[in-house]
């Protein structure tokens, strides 16, 4: 039945005859979402439906009689049963929908699953070399990308040339084989507990010291980048800078400033040298100090050397101190345990508790220095075998020589005889306090390097007694000069290491014994 022009649909005649079995099932205005309901037409907002009473007679001229066929589709159409549209033009059910819902939800997941196990392969694949820092043209350090190239590979080296860490250059093995002569004897500086030294100079000019790492220092890729990046971020006047490092297979190697000027151990104990000044001692010793007390109170994280010793403190050409090796220690690490099979420091300088413990710590590095404190004053190796017996250890042939200059202002006996007494006196002084204070046994009762820097740099008002009060005795009574009562306040407020001493000087001074019970020293 045609619309009206209006496009409302047309009204049926009331005297319409019942449905006849067989004719097609017409919809009724009050169920537009029948599955047979005509589109609205064009223009309106209303659909166009039939009649909901059967039509009787004929069917409309040009409408081709139902079939049986299309009747049994249009009944077993799947969402008459419930009055749901069935859209011709492929819409689907709400449970069609569900499951494809589902399987889109587990296609995501399991493409995020998959982009994270890529990530963290691809992150322990990069290894150390991911994210190095090169410093940008305003000095300000910006994060490269990461790299997927292995160390040793041609690409990894040509790239990792070009980077940095901080101001820390990576050098690749062929470099430094060129710039030392092929690690030629005659480029040989010295060997250490750590490794051999190598002079080199760069393409630029700048002379270097090349140190290639015993054993390839023990460690990983990424351990040994580790460590090179603390110390390539330490940077003080009186240590050596790292200039660079090279990784290379199982090699290991530091590039350090050259310094020019040898070592304090040679210029001390070398053959033929002329006597060192004692305006350079005292130079080389607070210069050397204000290095360490940088690396124990100022360096993030702070850094214990684990190995002070004269032939560790570089010299310039105005023997201006320059400690090196730092950070070395933990470099040296077992290849296989990760864990110190071998002895920390050296023979002289240990601190007696590493003997007990296997520990070193920042007291630790405070008795080596007062040890080098002792060369200084004395010119005396640590240990020297050409000594009487008993006398070999510099420490204990000078603790009673220490009590008898400090309690008595005796001196003679204890400093370089070399000197021929071209010295100042209060000078002397305080580096014999330093000394004295620096090897107590008691690890806890040594001073801070910071202090033992204010004792160096003439501050007579310093206490490194560490809260300890001194013990009264007629000796110390006896001093006659403020001087020598700082002395005594700083250097000698603990007894620790009485028994060290010879057993005659034990009993001269058992009768000094204050109040308390405590003995002087």
């Amino acid at each position: 039945m045609a619309p009206s022009p209006s496009g409302s649909p047309t009204k049926p005649s009331p005297a319409s005859p019942s449905p006849i079995a067989g004719d097609p099932i017409i919809p009724t205005p009050n169920n537009p979402s029948s599955p047979l309901a005509t589109p609205s037409a064009p223009g309106s907002g209303t659909p166009v439906v039939t009649p909901s009473a059967p039509v009787s007679g004929p069917p409309s001229p040009g409408t081709a009689p139902a079939t049986a066929a299309d009747r049994s589709n249009k009944s077993l159409s799947p969402n008459t049963q419930d009055g749901s549209v069935s859209s011709s033009d492929g819409g689907m059910s709400s449970s069609a929908k569900a499951g494809i819902g589902v399987v889109v939800a587990i296609l995501v997941l399991s493409l995020v699953g998959a982009a994270f196990w890529y990530k963290k392969k691809r992150r322990r694949a990069t290894g150390y070399h991911a994210g190095f820092v090169m410093p940008s043209p305003a000095s300000s350090p910006q994060v490269l990308g990461k790299t997927n190239y292995s160390a040793g590979s041609p690409d990894y080296k040509e790239t990792m040339s070009e980077f940095s860490m901080g101001n820390c250059r990576f050098f690749t093995f062929e470099e430094l084989h060129q710039i030392t002569n092929g690690f030629a004897a005659k480029n040989l500086l010295g060997e250490g507990g750590f490794g051999s030294v190598y002079k080199g100079c760069l393409a630029d000019g700048r002379e270097v010291a090349v140190k290639k790492l015993k054993g390839g220092g023990g460690q990983g890729e990424r351990e040994f980048q580790a460590e090179v990046e603390i110390i390539s971020r330490v940077h003080h006047r009186h240590l050596v800078s790292l200039v660079g490092y090279c990784i290379s297979e199982d090699q290991r190697l530091l590039v350090y400033d050259f310094v020019p000027n040898d070592t304090l151990h040679h210029h001390l104990h070398g053959r033929g040298m002329p006597v060192l000044e004692w305006s350079a001692r005292v130079k080389i010793a607070a210069g050397s100090a204000r290095g360490i007390a940088y690396l124990h109170e100022d360096c993030h994280p702070r850094i214990i050397h684990r190995d002070i010793k004269s032939s560790n403190i570089l010299l310039d050409n105005n023997f201006e101190a320059q400690v090196a090796d730092f950070g070395l220690a933990r470099l040296a690490m077992d290849a296989v345990t990760h864990v110190t099979t071998r002895v920390m420091g050296t023979f002289g300088y240990l601190a007696p508790e590493y003997a007990s413990s296997g520990k070193l710590t920042e007291r630790s590095d405070v008795f080596s220095f007062g040890v080098v404190l002792l060369e200084l004053i004395t010119g005396r190796k640590p240990v020297d075998a050409s000594k009487p017996l008993g006398d070999e250890s510099l420490v204990e042939w000078a603790r009673p020589l220490l009590t008898e200059a400090i309690e008595t202002g005796n001196v003679g006996e204890l400093i370089d005889s070399r000197l021929d007494k071209n010295f100042n006196e209060a000078e002397m002084f305080r580096m014999i306090e330093a000394a004295a204070a620096c090897i107590r046994h008691s690890a806890s009762r040594r001073p801070r390097m910071s202090q033992v820097v204010r004792v160096l740099d003439s501050l007579a008002d310093v206490d490194l007694s560490n809260g300890i009060q001194p013990g009264k005795s007629e000796m110390f009574n006896v001093a006659n000069t403020a001087e020598i009562r700082l002395f005594q306040r700083m250097a000698f407020g603990s007894q620790d290491f009485t028994t060290d001493f010879t057993q005659s000087s034990w009993d001269s001074r058992s009768r000094d014994v204050d109040a308390s019970g405590s003995r002087p020293l």
